[in-house]
């Protein structure tokens, strides 16, 4: 099921970088970043309350609260400056070098979180980093 999802995952971020570049068109990237910020929190709490999630932020812990708010902060900071990019360049230059947060993630991980890195996810992010390079060129 996880792979669907992902599959979906993708799929939905095409389309996000399609509809975007022509959603910015005369339009302040910052100020298309807050609209689509709002859609998405409201789509988010709408799918919270279809769902039945019970939120008690007393039930929530401080360190989660400070992993997510500095979730939240990262994901602002990605999006201003991807919607940036893709007023300024190509939506297929763009979106591959926005993928580099592939690298990037396993990287961190195997810093960060101690992750092992395999031979095989090594290989996959130099052919990542390699496309990546090759695509935005």
């Amino acid at each position: 099921m996880w792979l669907i999802l992902a599959l979906l995952s993708a799929v939905f971020a095409a389309l996000t970088s399609l509809l975007a570049k022509v959603g910015i068109e005369g339009v302040d990237s910052n100020v298309g970043t807050a609209i689509r910020t709002l859609v998405v929190f409201f789509m988010a709490c709408g799918m919270a309350f279809v769902c039945g999630a019970k939120f008690s932020p007393a039930a929530v812990s401080a360190r989660t609260w400070v992993f997510l708010i500095l979730s939240g902060l990262a994901t602002g900071a990605s999006w201003l400056c991807y919607f940036k990019a893709l007023q300024m360049g190509d939506v297929s230059r763009v979106a591959p070098v926005d993928k580099m947060s592939i690298v990037f993630t396993i990287v961190l991980a195997v810093i960060f979180l101690q992750e092992h890195l395999t031979m095989k996810a090594a290989a996959g992010a130099a052919l990542i980093s390699l496309g990546t390079l090759l695509m935005a060129l």
